[in-house]
């Protein structure tokens, strides 16, 4: 969803009301380009989210607690100095565009209370999050040099520069005449049209409002009365406010594709769910995306470095099965040289090759025998002794191998899921530590690993109440199973990687079960497309000494083919 200059309009109003006069109590950095503000408003703190990042760029009040770096950035430090302990003066869309403006209230230095300002802007790669106290930059979320941009720097001690302004109207101070002299020329859609001449209208946005102005889903300029259309567009902005109503657009699965500050009359009414505040809607939508995007930029490296590895390990499993097969031979080898052996006599000098009767033969059959003529029938048994000898010891060897060699597709195949499911840096830092206890990864040399929170499974409630674990790694698979009771019930996908999922109930429900076979096959690689899963008793369930992160064997298992989908997912609640 693009959060354009319409819905950054309705969240500027949600947030002046929510926020109004509040102070500001503390400021974190989750993210190198998101800050938090906690703010006591109204007797109620609330946590303001502002985001520059480049896809999910946005504004609004959220419920998650998001996780903080153990040490706070720079610029958090300085946020800190300098917001900590204001006073919000106001908060306001600026021109109609996607740029909000955030003034406060704080003492500098000298104890004297000065106002700054504090501009999100919301435009894509270009966003931004910028402090400004008496016309300068104090500090940028994101620096921009000269190199970078010869238009607008952003860097600590320049003046500030607004963003540019587009050639566009502003919504709130359009006029009819202003809009028809605009619209004159326009030809084609309705909603291009809008799109073009007024600021911060999304494609979608655009559209609706040609809907609600005409009645029309494709209306076309050379059919319209233009001054009737400027009149009803500029009556539609004059009531904008009266129509907030948060609103998520929701697809044919039931999950979230579109968050709207009022229903979109132009969309499926049927698939459009109401929330009280748009931050609601917004902290919904935004979440799992922003977590998803992120955790792929930082799991990047680590995920070329696994298919790497899983690449090689899987050209040395087909190299040591060719071993394994050529040493099948290896029994016709010592035949060869026990018969030739216990029939020397029957050699003749020079030859070829001999036929020989077969004594291992059932049916008393025969068995030709290759031969070196420049040897006797006494060394060309032996020869056949010897690559008999070298051929079992092949075996042995490559069979040694390729369990080491499966071993590690495991664990890497394991790893791989893992870093799917992560959610937190701990949970990244969970499959670099398995993959460093399995030689798979080197250890920064001379650094002392940092020390961490221990990262947390997910936690899923079913219907009646029952409480469900799952494991998001292979770390966690084992305190989750480790932590579990005998009496509880676990479950894990089929022959796959997986989570290990634990129901905490002794008999628990059919829907319980239900849930939870649901859960195991989604965090699964088979993601829920019918996905065996297998499921016992806590008490059947052993880690054998030794063995990597997450593996266990168990025993008075039931296997059940369950398919589960996103919806169905979300559907269940996580606590």
């Amino acid at each position: 969803m693009p959060f354009d200059g319409l819905t950054l309009g309705f969240m500027a109003r949600e947030l002046q009301e929510t926020l109004r006069d509040g102070r500001i109590e503390k400021v974190t950095q989750p993210e190198k380009d998101m800050l938090v503000l906690l703010i006591r408003a109204q007797g109620k703190n609330h946590r303001l989210l502002l985001s520059a990042a480049p896809s999910f760029a946005r504004a609004h009040i959220t419920r998650i607690a998001y996780q903080n770096p153990l040490e706070a950035p720079m610029f958090c430090m300085l946020m800190r100095k300098h917001l900590q302990g204001g006073h919000l003066l106001g908060i306001e869309q600026v021109g109609g565009d996607r740029v909000l403006k955030i003034t406060l209230e704080n003492k500098d230095e000298l104890g004297d209370s000065a106002p700054r300002e504090l501009y999100l802007e919301l435009m894509g790669r270009h966003s931004n999050l910028t402090l400004v106290k008496d016309g300068k930059i104090v500090d940028a979320i994101r620096h921009v040099s000269g190199d970078m941009s010869r238009v607008r720097q952003a860097l600590p001690g320049l003046p500030f520069v607004p963003p540019p302004v587009q050639d566009k109207m502003d919504p709130a101070e359009m006029q009819e005449e202003a809009l028809a002299l605009r619209l004159r020329d326009a030809a084609g859609p309705l909603d291009k049209a809008l799109a073009g001449v007024i600021r911060g209208l999304s494609a979608a946005a655009a559209r609706e409002i040609a809907f609600r102005v005409t009645g029309m889903h494709r209306a076309e300029m050379a059919d319209l009365d233009r001054a009737e259309l400027c009149r009803q567009v500029c009556e539609f902005f004059r009531r904008l406010p009266a129509l907030f109503r948060p609103t998520a657009q929701m697809n044919a699965d039931g999950l979230m594709a579109d968050v709207t500050p009022f229903p979109y009359l132009s969309l499926d009414t049927d698939l459009q769910r109401p929330y009280a505040t748009l931050s609601d809607a917004l902290d919904d939508f935004y979440f799992g995306r922003d977590r998803r995007d992120r955790m792929n930029q930082k799991s990047a490296s680590l995920k070329h470095l696994i298919r790497t590895h899983l690449e090689r390990d899987e050209k040395k499993l087909a190299l040591q099965e060719e071993e394994i097969a050529a040493s099948a031979r290896m029994e016709e080898y010592r035949i060869c040289g026990e018969l030739l052996t216990a029939q020397a006599y029957l050699v003749p000098r020079g030859a070829e090759t001999v036929r020989l009767q077969n004594f291992y033969d059932p049916e008393g059959g025969t068995a030709d025998i290759a031969l070196d003529v420049a040897l006797t029938p006494a060394q060309n048994a032996q020869k056949y002794f010897k690559r008999y000898r070298k051929a079992r010891a092949a075996r042995e060897i490559a069979r040694e191998q390729k369990e080491k060699t499966l071993k590690e597709i495991g664990v890497l195949e394991q790893a791989l899921f893992d870093l799917e499911e992560s959610e937190t840096e701990q949970d990244l830092s969970d499959v670099r530590r398995v993959l460093e206890e399995a030689g798979l990864l080197r250890s920064p040399a001379g650094k002392k690993r940092p020390k961490q929170q221990e990262s947390a499974p997910m936690r899923f409630q079913s219907a009646d109440g029952t409480e469900i674990i799952v494991g998001k790694n292979s770390t966690q698979n084992d305190r989750v199973t480790g932590a579990a009771k005998g009496h509880e019930t676990w479950l894990h996908a089929k022959d796959m990687p997986g989570s290990h999922v634990i129901i905490r109930a002794e008999r628990p429900s059919a829907g319980a079960l239900a849930d939870a076979l649901r859960l195991a096959a989604w965090f699964s690689r088979g993601k829920g497309a019918a996905v065996p899963v297998d499921y016992t008793l806590r008490k059947f369930v052993k880690k054998p000494g030794g063995s990597p992160a997450g593996f266990v064997i168990y025993t008075n298992q039931k296997t059940v083919m369950v398919s589960a989908t996103e919806g169905e997912i979300t559907a269940i609640r996580r606590l």
